[in-house]
């Protein structure tokens, strides 16, 4: 009979919804119903375990950064010719860098497809300007954000 073209299975079937539907029906929508409000319920309670540790995630993240520009703060008033030093550097080696990428990117348009065929191209050119590429990003940022501290502190004062 499966394979019987003629035999189709219905693509409507009829439910009973008038009042006269036996009671077992109704008992059993309502432990349905029951089910999935108990369901229901230990998602809510789950989602506000969620909420409450979210909360708290969020308090301690914003207690460390409290923290931090506190530090950077007092850092800033305990040494504040500094401070400007190191924003007056970071400038310089914000146009060093860019110098810097320069080059690089010279170098990488001009030897692009020797680059992409000789591994021991790339290599070179990694060893070449990665080390020292990083080692600027780092002082660059350390620099950036003790001078920053003085422009922020000033801004509070005035």
């Amino acid at each position: 009979m499966a394979n019987d073209p003629q035999h189709v299975p219905p693509l409507f079937t009829q439910y009973d919804v008038s009042a006269n539907a036996s009671a077992n029906n109704s008992d059993q929508g309502r432990e349905s119903v029951g089910s999935v409000l108990d369901v229901l319920q230990e998602l809510l309670s789950a989602q506000d375990r969620q909420n409450q540790l979210l909360e708290e995630l969020v308090s301690q993240m914003g207690t460390g950064q409290r923290q931090r520009a506190l530090e950077l703060g007092q850092w800033k008033e305990a040494n504040p010719d500094l401070s400007r030093g190191c924003r007056r550097a970071a400038e310089w080696l914000s146009h060093a860098q860019t110098e810097y990428l320069r080059s690089l990117t010279d170098e990488v348009n001009e030897s692009a497809d020797e680059l992409a065929e000789s591994n021991f191209m790339l290599n070179e050119l990694v060893d070449r300007y990665g080390p020292r590429f990083a080692h600027l990003n780092g002082m660059l940022q350390v620099l950036s954000q003790l001078g920053n501290a003085s422009n922020s502190s000033t801004r509070t004062e005035n």
